[in-house]
């Protein structure tokens, strides 16, 4: 899962970006789900849920 306080956008990147760390050759992401924590009438965090896909080597 990824989160931010920016944009639906960051998120996805952020889960991306921190599987890259101890994945190799990440082929691409699916986002699963959207959310987001309200506030007072406001968004106060975008979250994506995803799923990432890597060869995995025998």
């Amino acid at each position: 899962m990824g989160t931010s306080e920016e944009s639906w956008e960051d998120p996805a990147r952020e889960a991306f970006r921190e599987a890259s760390q101890t994945v190799d050759d990440t082929s691409g992401i699916n986002v699963e789900k959207w959310t987001a924590d309200v506030e007072d009438g406001e968004i106060v965090q975008y979250k994506a849920t995803t799923e990432i896909a890597f060869p995995v080597e025998h």
